[in-house]
């Protein structure tokens, strides 16, 4: 996989920059005392919480047909779990 900006690449750094920027764990139901960069299974759980609420974004702007298809294109190759790890350690660095 190609880096873009410092992520795994360009799909991941773009949707983390334009949809989910200024959003914490919080935003999707996890609280940073059950949160550490060693808890996979919470860190699976909040990757999973991303893609749903990203692609349900995408989905009520109206997109249809084609461009539907190629956003859940795109969308299918971010890595979900690199911006949760991502914000869990904003969560962890804060915290110390």
């Amino acid at each position: 996989m190609t880096q873009y900006n410092g992520w795994a690449n360009y799909e991941t750094w773009r949707v983390n920059l334009e949809m989910l920027d200024g959003m914490s764990i919080q935003d999707f139901g996890y609280e940073p005392r059950d949160m550490d960069a060693d808890n996979y299974e919470n860190i699976e759980g909040l990757a999973d919480a991303l893609e749903i609420y990203v692609c349900e974004m995408v989905e009520q702007d109206s997109v249809k047909g084609f461009a539907l298809d190629l956003a859940h294109s795109f969308l299918a190759r971010v890595d979900w779990m690199e911006i949760a790890e991502h914000m869990v350690a904003d969560i962890v660095e804060v915290a110390v």
